[in-house]
């Protein structure tokens, strides 16, 4: 059946590329420019002094490198950015010097608020679900951190988003300027639009752009000359696009589903040209020396396998979120969406000179087993032309053998979390991914939490992969580390998700040298259980999903909580358990959610019960126990003023003898 329904899946992928194609006047591009555009290098930002800064996304036009394919005279795009530019400006922090930055949003122009570029579907669950207004409210947006260690007010959770100028915001918008402590080692991150449900839709307009960390090993690491620096340190951020015969974005919006609304979210997007920085398969002029490069998937659905012809080698020596041990050599780079990869490119090998080296893809889309890219278009990416001349100014640099301490193996005792990823189909008839437990089957995104951590824990996930594609899991605030992948069989409801009879099948494998660093992103091959292990150091709310942009934005994304105090209350229970076993017993009602001042928790008894109602802060603490003891049968309501309390999310937990249901409570004055 699973079978069936991926071989459905391909066919509505190819008809919808058809569709597209028969019924759009779209850009061919066969009749782009190759290697001809240098390749864009992004303004910097320096923050390593740390301070405040103001970062604007505004509307714009901007040169992708597209020509008209009669006039041969260039196409302007236009796009979103941050400070006018997309991608955006090059953050550059230094550990231990935090940083505030007031994202704004203008949207707008002399006539108000603009619209989004592409349909929006407002069949999923989104930013302004609900709102019969929300065409005329303005675009929402939030940015997140990708890879940050930040607090959860400040993570650009998809809740958190707001429209131009504040004007409304979401359930879960805390603050306006955010605030990022930059307590972790040195990385390449990256920071882009996460507002719920269009998240997909934001990144592609061009809301994205990189943050890179730097301390003192990489300082030293550069000053020795054992690593390069700018200019010959640069971000390759690789996305691909659609555009019309005019040269603007096109984004598809038509379902493979007769019974899909008009404008409707699709499976996934493949496009079919590819941008480097904002330009079509551009070029770099190098010189015969080794380069840094920071290789970002920043794609909505597109995985990347490069290579070079030829017997050129990437040397990797980061992950996501830092340094590795020592240095890596690789003939190919596998980086799925969300993931980065820090390599070095030698070009100093005298047969180089004068050449021009093109770097390849040869990626299935969707990945792994899926169609095979257009070697003249999606399988090329960019090229490097190694012809200028050596600067003296800059002295070579040689790789050392030791790159920074060994990574220290996270260890824990406690029982491993079991999780799947899942694929099914929503009301429409649309393909809908979903994550769950083993236990619970699958949850939508507003569902009761079912991870609740106590702070400091250090657990291992174990998630089951029963779809028949890979997906890049990412998870918010924490950095991983890959414990093994194995293959497994099971007897999955096709209703539920839920897996039964699991049978591991041949040895766990050991993470591969190149994966042996810090993460926050992980590829989850199909039919394969992928263990992760993280410390969950920081409190409060946060989110995991599939990094394919448009799985997350239909429902491949739920929430999880790191507890503050453990002495109060252990949230470690079975939370989600007890709401399967006791919604028969008590439906439990809060009105309004969100509320301004006041709020009413309600629920019925059918026999007399020892009950306790809590409400927690967004970090786990306990604020208020609005009543414990026996109460009889019948209806029972609990009234919460929340006048001097302060915007934000809250948790109201109702214990009913041994029985737990938690609920999220937004206070939005």
């Amino acid at each position: 059946m699973k079978q069936l329904l991926y071989l459905v899946k391909l066919l509505c992928i190819i008809t919808l590329s058809v569709t597209i194609a028969n019924a759009q006047n779209l850009l061919d591009p066969k009749t782009q420019p190759q290697f001809v555009n240098p390749l864009p290098v992004p303004a910097l930002i320096d923050a390593r002094s740390g301070g405040s800064f103001t970062i604007t996304v505004t509307q714009f036009e901007q040169n992708l490198g597209l020509i008209d394919p009669v006039t041969k005279q260039p196409l302007l795009t236009k796009v979103w950015g941050y400070n006018g530019s997309y991608p955006g400006p090059t953050i550059l922090a230094r550990k231990n010097r935090p940083i505030d930055v007031l994202w704004e949003n203008k949207l707008a122009d002399n006539n108000g608020t603009l619209p989004h570029l592409f349909p929006i579907d407002a069949t999923v669950d989104w930013a302004l679900s609900g709102r019969t207004d929300w065409k005329s409210l303005g675009v929402p947006i939030v940015t997140h951190l990708h890879g940050g260690h930040t607090e959860s007010a400040s993570d650009g959770l998809p809740e958190a988003w707001f429209t131009p100028d504040f004007a409304v915001t979401g359930s879960g918008f805390v603050k306006s300027t955010l605030h990022y402590n930059n307590d972790q080692e040195a990385a390449t991150l990256w920071y882009h639009d996460h507002a719920m449900g269009i998240t997909r839709l934001n990144v592609y307009a061009g809301l994205a752009g990189y943050y890179l960390l730097t301390d003192e090993n990489e300082i030293a690491l550069q000053s020795g000359n054992k690593l390069p620096t700018a200019p010959y340190d640069i971000g390759l951020a690789i996305q691909d696009r659609m555009f019309d015969a005019e040269g603007q974005l096109y984004y598809p919006s038509m379902s493979e589903s007769s019974g899909a609304p008009e404008q409707s979210i699709t499976p996934e997007f493949f496009g079919n040209i590819i941008l480097v920085n904002g330009k079509a398969w551009p070029v770099l002029e190098v010189e015969p020396r080794p380069y840094r490069f920071r290789i970002l998937n920043g794609s909505d659905s597109r995985f990347y396998n490069l290579f070079f012809t030829g017997n050129q080698n990437f040397i990797q020596i980061g992950t996501d979120n830092g340094l590795l041990p020592a240095p890596i050599t690789l003939s190919k780079l596998l980086i799925g969406t969300g993931e980065r990869r820090d390599v070095i490119i030698d070009f100093s090998d005298p047969k180089l000179t004068g050449q021009t080296i093109i770097l390849h893809n040869n990626a299935k889309t969707p990945f792994p087993n899926g169609t095979t890219v257009t070697q003249q278009t999606t399988g090329r990416i960019m090229a490097f032309k190694v012809s200028k001349p050596l600067n003296p100014n800059y002295p070579l640099t040689t790789l050392p053998a030791s790159l920074r301490p060994p990574i220290v193996t996270l260890q824990t005792t406690l029982p491993s979390r079991k999780l799947i990823l899942f694929e099914t189909t929503d009301e429409y008839d649309r393909l809908k991914t979903m994550l769950g437990t083993v236990d619970q089957g699958v949850m939508e995104f507003d569902e009761p939490v079912t991870e609740n951590i106590k702070q400091n824990n250090t657990e291992i996930w174990e998630i089951y992969n029963e779809t028949p594609d890979a997906h890049p899991i990412h998870l918010h605030m924490v950095h991983m580390q890959l414990v093994n992948r194995q293959k497994f069989s099971a007897s999955v409801d096709l209703e539920t998700g839920k897996p039964e009879n699991i049978r591991l099948l041949g040895p766990p494998r050991l993470p591969a040298a190149d994966e042996a660093g810090w993460k926050d992103t992980y590829i989850m091959f199909p039919r394969e259980v992928t263990r992760i292990i993280a410390t969950f150091d920081l409190p409060g709310l946060y989110v995991w999903h599939c990094h394919i942009l448009s799985h997350e934005d239909h429902e491949m994304m739920r929430p999880y909580l790191v507890q503050a105090d453990n002495s109060i209350v252990n949230l470690q229970s079975k939370i989600g358990e007890a709401k399967a076993n006791t919604q028969e017993e008590f439906e439990l009602k809060i009105r309004p959610n969100p509320f301004t001042n006041s709020v009413t928790i309600q629920f019925n008894l059918k026999q007399e019960s020892v009950v306790t109602v809590n409400i927690y802060d967004g970090k786990g603490a306990l604020v208020k126990q609005l009543f414990k003891g026996k109460s009889n049968p019948g209806l029972h309501q609990f009234y919460l003023d929340g006048t001097n309390w302060s915007n934000g999310t809250y948790f109201g937990e109702v214990i009913i003898d041994s029985q737990r249901i938690l609920r999220k409570l937004v206070l939005q004055k």
